[in-house]
């Protein structure tokens, strides 16, 4: 972890997170919505608590978008049948649950607009930097517990240590009844979090080819604008000489090819990659000094993108 100028997290209370979605429930449907508040806890942590509270498969419930685990976020679930009533019935210290209502579909990421923060940034070296936009990083938890080292893992077929760094008991009690099964016990974890590993290291990679495009080319950090840079996968398709020679450089010193996105023992996890904006726009800012080393942030980012990385750049 490189130092930084500056502390965030101090308590859960120090950073606050809430969805803005454009999900509009419903009185009847398959599916019921309710919205999460949680404090000091991650978004799978908490789904693995109600999910054992409805003696429900995990894969029954589904999210927009992970929340930070050091903070207090509000955000959306979805969970297969009517559980309301017996949710009323659901206690723990650091989780509250509301029920909104019902619909057709499970939530997806095309159910999340965007999310507002409220940050206090303490112990800061100085002042921040007033900036329109930021460099659209993959923020510090998309990497978190091995992440992306179990997705480079899954692509290149290394499934069994892939399971080793995983460490689940559903997938160890499969294992123990299949032995050397390791794609069926593979299966036993949620497509969801499966898709969170190999979507992390194919992050990490995004993140260091735009750190050595953007070196390569500074003026970009001021004069581009809507520039979208390739999330590696089967079917990337190159339409800049320069972005294809780096992303080809990493992929060499990672030893991984295009074709290792193919996963044909688990097509379901194959990837044929996408694009992501390089830069991302800061909505409603607002920044209030508490005293000489301490701010108090509210702002808006879009969906996918990371307040941690933004306040990276603005106290850097």
């Amino acid at each position: 972890m490189p130092f930084m100028p500056y502390t965030i997290k101090q308590s859960p209370s120090d950073f606050t997170v809430r969805e803005i979605t454009i999900l509009k429930p419903a009185k009847e449907g398959p599916y019921s919505y309710f919205l999460l508040k949680k404090t000091n806890m991650n978004t799978m942590d908490a789904l693995k608590e109600i999910a054992g509270f409805l003696r429900i498969p995990l894969k029954d419930m589904s999210f927009a978008g992970t929340k930070d685990k050091v903070a207090i976020t509000e955000q959306y679930i979805s969970i297969r049948g009517g559980h309301e009533k017996r949710l009323e019935g659901f206690r723990n210290d650091r989780i509250e649950l509301k029920f909104i209502g019902r619909g057709n579909s499970p939530l997806s990421l095309g159910d999340l607009q965007g999310n507002e923060f409220e940050i206090i940034v303490r112990e800061a070296k100085k002042e921040p930097k007033q900036l329109d936009r930021f460099i659209n990083y993959f923020g510090e938890q998309r990497f978190s517990e091995n992440n992306a080292e179990i997705g480079k893992d899954i692509f290149k077929g290394k499934f069994e240590k892939a399971i080793r760094l995983i460490d689940d008991p559903a997938v160890n009690d499969y294992l123990s009844k299949n032995r050397k099964d390791y794609v069926g016990a593979l299966k036993q974890v949620p497509k969801k979090i499966l898709t969170l590993y190999t979507n992390s290291y194919q992050s990490s990679l995004w993140n260091r080819a735009v750190d050595g495009y953007l070196s390569q080319n500074p003026k970009c950090r001021k004069d581009a604008k809507n520039m979208s840079f390739p999330i590696l996968g089967f079917g990337t398709e190159f339409d800049d000489r320069k972005k294809e020679e780096i992303c080809k450089r990493i992929m060499k010193e990672e030893n991984i090819s295009q074709r290792d996105f193919i996963i044909k023992n688990m097509p379901e996890l194959s990837s044929e990659g996408n694009e992501r904006e390089v830069f991302a726009e800061i909505k409603g800012m607002k920044i209030e000094k508490i005293d000489d080393r301490t701010y108090r942030l509210r702002f808006f980012l879009p969906k996918g993108c990371y307040a941690t990385e933004l306040i990276r750049q603005m106290f850097s």
